[in-house]
């Protein structure tokens, strides 16, 4: 569950989970409704890089993102710059194949915003324990099945990686050649795939056995061991940034009915 949190003392930490996550959900939602290519790479820079040097978790967030970030973007790259349909302008020629100046924007602009979803998303869950997160959803009205729902899929994918590191390495160990060419390493996902897939149906029957061991099914109200701190300048920032999505949501809308 805490494959992703890095435990710090910073500011950015200390900040109440629903807060970040607003934060996070305004920057996307300014990403997607500015109709300005680099701006997505310029909320990354100014504001996503000095957040996470803050938070002092800077180089697993810009290790992380990358890591995310560059196989996609290499395929758009190429797809988008070759075969974009409505592509006229030719700036390079491979051969058969042409590069198109439209294809490369469009590549460019779809890459700086995922990034910028990713980051903002990926910073909030590295500073942010995922029970607190739970605790600070389910304080706030949300049913506690819902929000160990949520929780639980935010860290799937992190989960998921670290049993299939284990997996390798168990396979290495019993003799297994995990590397090497191109078709080595296609043969050895065959013996991964197996392990993976049941692990991760046993762990949906162990996490019921524990949503059921915590009561999470009762019908009478919960009760929590500690209350998150809501500064009252937290709750006014949150209804601040939601105001904002809503007027960056509305300009989008007029633009698109002229």
């Amino acid at each position: 569950m805490i494959a992703l949190y890095q435990p710090r003392a910073s500011a950015v930490h200390r900040l109440h989970p629903l807060t970040k996550l607003t934060i996070s959900f305004g920057l996307i939602a300014l990403a997607l409704g500015v109709a300005v290519d680099w701006a997505p790479l310029a909320l990354f820079v100014l504001v996503l890089i000095p957040l996470s040097v803050a938070a002092r978790v800077a180089r697993p967030f810009l290790g992380t993102s990358l890591r995310l970030l560059l196989p996609f973007a290499l395929s758009l790259f190429v797809i988008q710059s070759l075969f974009f349909p409505e592509g006229s302008t030719v700036i390079a020629r491979l051969g058969p194949l042409a590069v198109k100046a439209e294809g490369v924007r469009f590549a460019f602009a779809a890459t700086v915003r995922i990034l910028l979803i990713t980051g903002a998303l990926l910073l909030t869950l590295l500073t942010t324990h995922p029970g607190v997160l739970m605790s600070a959803l389910a304080q706030k009205g949300l049913p506690p099945n819902l929000a160990y729902v949520i929780v639980t899929t935010l860290q799937i994918v992190p989960q998921m990686r670290e049993r299939a590191n284990l997996i390798v390495d168990a396979q290495r160990a019993r003799g297994l050649e995990t590397q090497g060419s191109l078709l080595r390493r296609t043969r050895a996902l065959l013996p991964l795939l197996g392990p993976l897939v049941l692990g991760a149906l046993l762990d949906v029957e162990e996490r019921t056995l524990a949503l059921e061991a915590r009561a999470f099914s009762a019908t009478t109200p919960k009760t929590s061991l500690f209350e998150l701190p809501d500064p009252l300048y937290e709750r006014l920032l949150r209804w601040a940034i939601l105001l904002a999505i809503l007027a960056v949501v509305g300009l989008r809308l007029a633009e698109a009915l002229r």
